[in-house]
């Protein structure tokens, strides 16, 4: 065995050389009538061939409002079954969808809709504290008062057509089940054309990935980067077809749309959505009512749910796998899943969504120390390395940069060569900016972060971006934002910040003027006024020693890292 930090997932499983219409086409055909999506909140039930029809129809409707293959077109919801119809119907048509953060406020969904140009925007009216046709009409004002499809709005200036969910119209918009009735024969008839020109190398999915140096990337992924993940995250799990998934991690992150919706529909399983956002409660009723044989999460939704109180009544015995990510599980919290929860073939998986998202993930019949010192070892059909500062790759054991190479590196990100050539190199290898260890088995140790992210209950956050938008308050000269150690979350915001001369700034000021324009847990929740920050004799600010303050002065218990 070598003793350079390099690994490849050898594998007899062939990649699926098809698009994700085709595959989907294909599950339809071979299983028509099993469960393909239940939509518990909704009351909703479709079997394959049923979702099939719904898709197809939906796909028509699209393509008869005139948008074009490569086209893009956003869907700004929580979880539904209208979600799972968009991601389809577009895939089908060739049209590129765009995930829109459900958590986002105006200022991060009009940088996201114009950045990529969307064409056509499929949203919910409102969740939860999100009023997002509310939004929507204050960018757009024009909106109250065209023709669907006539938008020309002067700060959204690409954006045509506004779908809505719901069976109530509103003005300028067109409702979701119009969409639907929309296509005519003839578009039916251009739909299975485009369908016959489509190549699984053309771009599909566009997500947004918060940037260090200002605001987010526009990730953009094909049918084979997504399509093949979400088939070999679910082999890892031994997915059957006809099993029930249950997915209350977002559709618009990877998370959900790969390793949940894509992942089933390669097997013939069914996705099952307990409710609009993750609830403990919706969650377990779910995994009873449903028999879900899987389950997906961050820790913190699983130690929400092994800590409610009414955890004890739920029959949990149909389950016997999943797949925990987002951030590192505690042993404890494991062994629970493991014995209370019945999953002894719950795996760890660790990606970013650049390769789509999955390079590592833990086998069901791993230990349970492989499970939680490490995310597992490397995916089918996959690359990587580990290197240092001058690219070299470093002896088994030795920390360096991770570095993924295959069938899963993004396709760029969109419209920004710059950053593109940044993250990917001319080897195609793509640098993830963490720190990571190989073992001697192969297994994979993420040790730290190059990076300033900060994950907060499973969510990547950049402070850069939220420094960006404080920079934006009259009142602030400087500002540096970090993660400190939190019990519930894992991690929570603190903004040190350096108000201009004679300027005056609370907390509670500084959070009101983030709400309602950037999402809810990007807000800091520690706020400090300081005359400055510790400083490196060139000047660079010591983020770590910011850090090691907060923890004393908050009396927390910093991360170990290995």
């Amino acid at each position: 065995m070598t003793n350079l930090s390099y690994v490849n997932g050898a594998s007899t499983a062939p990649l699926l050389g098809q698009t994700i219409g085709a595959a989907f086409d294909a599950a339809c055909a071979a299983h028509p009538d099993v469960p393909a999506l239940i939509s518990r909140h909704q009351k909703i039930r479709w079997t394959y061939a049923e979702m099939r029809d719904r898709v197809d129809a939906l796909a028509a409707g699209l393509l008869a409002l005139g948008l074009e293959p490569g086209d893009r077109i956003g869907v700004w919801a929580p979880n539904c079954a209208e979600w799972a119809l968009t991601q389809f119907a577009t895939a089908k048509a060739g049209l590129i969808l765009v995930n829109i953060n459900p958590a986002y406020r105006l200022s991060e969904a009009e940088y996201a809709l114009n950045k990529v140009g969307c064409k056509a925007l499929v949203t919910a009216i409102a969740h939860k504290t999100s009023e997002y046709l509310h939004m929507l009409r204050e960018l757009a004002p024009e909106l109250s008062s065209c023709r669907p499809g006539a938008l020309q709005a002067g700060r959204l200036p690409h954006l045509r057509w506004v779908i809505t969910l719901g069976e109530q119209e509103h003005a300028g918009c067109l409702a979701f089940h119009q969409a639907c009735d929309a296509g005519t024969p003839a578009d039916v008839e251009r739909l299975k054309e485009i369908g016959e020109r489509l190549q699984f190398d053309d771009p599909i999915n566009i997500q947004f990935t918060s940037g260090t140096t200002g605001f987010p990337k526009g990730a953009t992924l094909s049918h084979h980067n997504i399509l093949n993940n979400g088939y070999f995250t679910c082999e890892a799990i031994g997915l059957q077809v006809g099993e029930r998934l249950c997915i209350p991690v977002p559709l618009y992150h990877c998370f959900g749309m790969v390793m949940g919706n894509l992942g089933c529909i390669t097997h013939a399983a069914t996705m099952v959505y307990p409710a609009e956002g993750f609830d403990a409660l919706a969650t377990l009723e779910t995994i009873e009512a449903e028999a879900c044989a899987g389950l997906y999460g961050v820790p913190t939704m699983f130690i929400a749910m092994l800590g409610h109180e009414r955890f004890g009544q739920f029959d949990l015995s149909s389950l016997r796998t999943g797949i925990m990510a987002g951030s590192p599980c505690p042993i404890e919290v494991m062994k629970q899943v493991i014995d209370r929860m019945h999953m002894p073939q719950v795996t760890i998986a660790y990606g970013m969504t650049e390769t789509s998202p999955v390079s590592f993930q833990s086998g069901a019949d791993d230990s349970l120390e492989v499970r939680v010192a490490t995310v597992g070892h490397i995916h089918p059909h996959l690359e990587v390395k580990i290197v240092d500062e001058a690219g070299r790759i470093v002896p088994r054991g030795e920390t360096g940069e991770l570095c993924t190479r295959g069938y899963s590196v993004m396709l760029g990100y969109w419209d920004d060569a710059a950053r593109t050539a940044e993250a990917i190199d001319s080897g195609r290898w793509m640098h993830t900016g963490d720190l990571a260890t190989l073992d001697a088995d192969g297994c994979c140790n993420i040790a730290g972060r190059i990076k300033d992210m900060v994950i907060r209950g499973g969510e990547n956050v950049y402070p850069r971006e939220i420094e960006e938008y404080l920079y934006r308050h009259p009142a602030i000269q400087d500002v540096q934002v970090i993660g400190v150690p939190d019990a519930k979350y894992g991690e929570e915001l603190c903004a040190w910040i350096v108000l201009k001369p004679g300027a005056e700034l609370t907390a509670e000021a500084v959070r009101a003027f983030c709400q309602g324009q950037i999402a809810h847990y990007k807000i800091p929740r520690h706020v400090r006024f300081v005359e400055g920050f510790p400083t490196t004799v060139t000047g660079k600010v010591q983020k770590f020693a910011m850090r090691e303050a907060m923890i004393a002065e908050l009396g927390l218990v910093a991360e170990k890292t290995a």
